[in-house]
């Protein structure tokens, strides 16, 4: 009766720390840090980009409420079919960072990718069909390059790319204000995305190659995959170039691209002339990251 009455009293507790554990599983699984960039690029568009100046007043907007929602709802789902599908490689590539299949169960996952999905689809109809469209549109996508077309040479990195861009450009669209501003930064994520995008399957080679994935550097290797990425981030570095000079932006954008955006970009060329080992392309990721970020905030100095 002495050890039933000890584990009854210790229960609790056990209990606590278990749901503790899988709610910070859950948090790894759907990339909250991302899910909050998300947030925050989609507010900076709607504060800056769509009206002349700032107007955080704009973001206060039930409606835009609602679509951030819907959009992080779809990525969320996104990231969780994503590790589904992905459980052997990611034993390979980051045994440490397993999610499903240890501490969320496969089905329990699927489940709530399939609410979380549907939610965004949901919300977005009621919004605005065409949102709907395009959530749903999304939903696919993802689902498409989880299954099938991440293990496809570049088709699967395209298809992150155009999701990153529409991120912002689905703001415009719900807003009936699609502008050349909008459209600007849409290339700007689809460019850094697609970047990045490819500098990951050099990064996850490894365990993607033990699973007959046929990603940009299996095919090629990454002496060739380089020199597919070096057009790419020449073209990137240009886009950013012949913005900052452009006449109507100010002054103080044009010194924050430069320190901010172009300087990290050619060091990240640097640095990729010189990468040959998977920390080095992490390091690389990163880097990529920072960029993608710091481009985001500059949305701040638009207006």
């Amino acid at each position: 009766m002495r050890f039933s009455f000890l584990s009854l009293a210790s229960l609790p507790a056990y209990t606590f720390v278990t749901a503790t554990t899988t709610v910070k599983a859950f948090f790894n699984l759907v990339r909250f840090p991302n899910l909050i960039l998300i947030v925050l690029s989609q507010a900076l568009v709607q504060a800056c980009l769509l009206v002349p100046g700032i107007n955080w007043g704009n973001v206060m907007q039930p409606g835009f409420g609602w679509l951030t929602l819907s959009t992080v709802l779809i990525a969320a789902a996104g990231y969780i079919i994503n590790d589904y599908y992905d459980i052997k490689i990611d034993a390979i590539n980051k045994p440490d960072k397993l999610v499903v299949g240890t501490v969320i169960r496969r089905r329990r996952a699927m489940f709530a990718h399939l609410i979380l999905s549907l939610a965004g689809i949901a919300i977005g109809f009621w919004l605005y069909l065409p949102i709907g469209l395009i959530n749903a549109g999304a939903v696919l996508l993802l689902w498409g390059y989880s299954a099938e077309l991440k293990k496809l040479p570049l088709i699967g990195n395209v298809v992150t790319a155009l999701l990153s861009a529409s991120m912002l450009l689905v703001v415009a669209v719900y807003a009936d204000t699609l502008n050349r501003i909008t459209i600007g930064y849409a290339v700007f994520a689809f460019l850094i995305s697609l970047i990045r995008e490819i500098i990951k399957d050099i990064e996850d080679m490894k365990g993607d190659a033990s699973f007959d994935c046929r990603t940009l550097p299996i095919v090629l290797g990454i002496r060739n995959t380089k020199l597919v990425l070096y057009p790419i981030i020449a073209l990137f570095i240009a886009f950013v170039f012949v913005v900052t000079i452009h006449p109507r932006t100010s002054l103080w954008f044009d010194i924050y691209m430069v320190i901010l955006v172009l300087l990290p970009a050619l060091w990240l060329t640097i640095k990729l002339t010189r990468a040959d080992r998977k920390r080095d392309f992490t390091f690389l990721s990163n880097l990529n990251k920072v960029i993608m970020f710091t481009g985001i905030l500059s949305m701040l100095l638009v207006g």
